[in-house]
């Protein structure tokens, strides 16, 4: 379980987080929305450690990731994958490699044999097998997303943070990859946390929604309700996506 309290952040001068609480339980996938500029990526960062707030402080699994040295940090960190808004795959790499990363970096200590074998395995699940030797410039922006998942998923995390997984990608790989995060969801059991302004995505993907205003929690609760209410400020915000 990940819980957020009473977060704050500001860079310049600019209140990114004013406050927010969050409580995500294990094997939900849950989904944050608002406008660009909100806060829900610097929100994905303090949950995975990238970043610390002013004040306020994220818990995972009861463990204060503030409150954390660098090797409790690190062996929190292993328990995450994170799926970059770009994929951030690595030109000079081959496929192989850059899947292979975490598992150097983290010191993971595997014979080839079994690490090549684990790549593989990560390949087959995201519907790209025997793309090993083929470097990022070769593949389209689904494929390369898949990679990044690919990647992400290698160290077997208990949980898994998309950063906008669906933008750029056309309405059909969307569906695909919206596809892949229920099937991993459902058959990894993972907890899932999905930062997005792909109201479909949303649709498709979550158990249950927090949307962001202002750096603060404005809504939760479930798609249905979402959609359902009738203040001004989600109206607003469902139109915009709509017309997007």
């Amino acid at each position: 379980m990940i819980k957020v309290f009473d977060l704050y952040k500001t860079f310049g001068g600019n209140r990114v987080l004013q406050g927010v609480s969050l409580t995500i339980p294990k094997g939900e996938t849950f989904a944050i929305i608002g406008r660009s500029g909100c806060g829900k990526s610097v929100l994905l960062k303090h949950i995975v450690g990238l970043m610390m707030p002013d004040s306020g402080f994220v818990e995972v699994e009861g463990q204060r990731i503030d409150k954390l040295n660098k090797k409790g940090l690190y062996e929190i960190r292993k328990k995450f994958g994170f799926l970059f808004q770009g994929a951030a795959l690595f030109d000079s790499m081959t496929v192989e490699e850059n899947i292979a990363l975490p598992l150097v970096e983290n010191e993971y200590e595997l014979h080839e044999t079994e690490a090549k074998k684990l790549i593989a395995e990560k390949l087959e699940l995201v519907g790209l097998p025997g793309i090993e030797k083929l470097k990022p410039a070769e593949l389209s922006g689904g494929m390369k997303k898949r990679v990044g998942l690919a990647r992400a998923l290698i160290t077997e995390p208990e949980y898994i943070l998309y950063d906008e997984p669906t933008t750029g990608l056309d309405p059909i790989m969307s569906d695909s990859i919206d596809s892949l995060i229920k099937k991993l969801a459902e058959h990894l059991n993972v907890t899932s946390i999905v930062v997005t302004h792909d109201m479909f995505s949303v649709k498709n993907v979550a158990d249950k929604i927090a949307m962001m205003n202002d750096g603060k929690i404005y809504f939760e609760g479930t798609f249905d309700e979402l959609m359902n209410s009738e203040d001004k400020v989600i109206q607003d915000f469902i139109n915009r996506t709509e017309k997007a």
